[in-house]
This record gives structure tokens, sequence and C-alpha cells, in this order.
């Protein structure tokens, strides 16, 4: 199964970066998920979680952000957000 390189980066350095099966992120124009194969595309986003699974399984990452932007380009995800805050682990968790 293909799988996302993904690297999240705030303005004070890198936040994560890893592999991953999904992405999904508050895009200007609404939510947007992403999975591997996606087509190319950059996208302003606006404040709100981005979240994300792990390639490897395990608990679901999430974090608020303050808007910034989302490239998509060959299963390469890079987020680059304003500013970041750990979001609520409840929020993605519940398994």
């Amino acid at each position: 199964m293909a799988e996302l390189e993904v690297d999240v980066v705030a303005a004070d350095g890198k936040v994560w970066s890893g592999t991953a099966r999904q992405v999904s992120a508050p895009a200007a124009d609404g939510d947007i998920g992403i999975l591997a194969g996606h087509t190319p595309i950059l996208s302003v986003l606006r404040e709100g979680p981005v979240r994300i699974v792990p390639a490897g399984g395990g608990a679901p990452l999430a974090w608020h952000v303050d808007g910034g932007f989302l490239s998509v380009d060959d299963n390469q995800v890079t987020v680059v957000v304003d500013a970041v805050s750990e979001a609520a682990a409840a929020a993605t968790s519940g398994h």
C-alpha cells in the first residue's frame, strides 16, 4: 500500500515528519482529505485541526492550526502553518 511522506512545519521549526496513510486539514473552501495518489494541489488553510493517521498504525495525531498552506505532489505532503498547538487527544481517539 502506498504511503504519504508528510512534513508539518511551523515558523519556529518542524512539528512532525513521517509516513502516513491519511492527512486531513481545514482548507479555505472546506476540509480536505489526502490519501496516497492524490492529485497535486496547493491549498490555503484556515483555522482548524490538522489530523494525520500514521502509516504504522497507532493513535491518530492532531494539531490545531491558525492558518497556513498545504502542498501535495507525488505522495509528498507539506503542511506549513502560521501557528500550531496540540489538539485535544480525545478529539481524534475514541477506539
